[in-house]
């Protein structure tokens, strides 16, 4: 594995029967870099990051996640990864307190470091008047931002977010990305999918999937240039068009 990448996948595949969802992509992406992970629903991203976070067996192909193999160490990998999907990421009948405790246990931290994890996630987020509600009293965007943090409770190598920013208004997507920005400056590596295009220029490089193929991947700046075009939408428009 080169020494930089912290994630490198070569020819990954998954097969539905007769049904290809995940056709022989290969990538890598290096430590700290946010990446984001595009595709039009179907085109096979969450099923690709499934493979990738050690939840679902390739068909074939290979990938290493920080240092890992799909294959032999999917529980190392699920140890030095953070999560966060689209539609479960916290108990709603849990408080936040309890749901950090869970979370933190389930990482294993210890009791200490559990409290102290609560104790600055609370001054972070300014979860004072929150910390003792129930999480499925809370709006939205709290949810999502609490949900990044507890994500990152156990300081993963990569944060895998599968559309983070599903739903919320504007000011909380754009604080949202504030978070990431944070965490990638601290060294985490940030894997994002997400189907808004105007987050695709927040990232360091953009890979666009189409029926399960990587079909563009570079920076932003590179892609739009590539396609002769001004924004990352007409990007995607033009790979979905061809």
């Amino acid at each position: 594995m080169g020494k930089e990448n912290i994630i490198e996948v070569e020819n990954l595949t998954k097969m539905f029967g007769d049904f290809t969802a995940v056709n022989a992509i290969s990538f890598k992406v290096k430590k700290g870099e946010i990446f984001g992970f595009l595709g039009a629903n179907g085109a096979g991203k969450t099923t690709a990051m499934k493979m990738l976070i050690g939840i679902a067996k390739p068909t074939s192909g290979n990938a290493q996640i920080a240092n890992f193999d799909v294959y032999k160490n999917p529980d190392d990998i699920k140890k030095n990864i953070g999560y966060m999907s689209q539609k479960f990421a916290l108990y709603d009948d849990l408080t936040v307190k309890e749901n950090i405790t869970f979370f933190g246990g389930i990482y294993g931290l210890s009791r200490t470091q559990i409290n102290k994890k609560t104790i600055e996630l609370t001054e972070e987020l300014n979860l004072q008047e929150v910390i003792n509600q129930l999480v499925g009293s809370l709006p939205l965007g709290w949810k999502q931002k609490i949900s990044f943090s507890v994500a990152l409770l156990h300081n993963p190598k990569i944060i895998f977010l599968d559309e983070p920013t599903s739903g919320v208004d504007p000011i909380t997507r754009r604080q949202f990305w504030e978070m990431i920005y944070k965490a990638a400056n601290n060294g985490t590596t940030i894997f994002v999918t997400t189907h808004y295009m105007d987050e695709a220029e927040y990232c360091d490089r953009v890979s666009i999937m189409v029926n399960g193929k990587i079909e563009a991947l570079d920076t932003p700046k590179k892609l739009k240039e590539l396609f002769k075009v001004d924004t990352m939408n007409d990007v995607f428009l033009k790979l979905a068009r061809e």
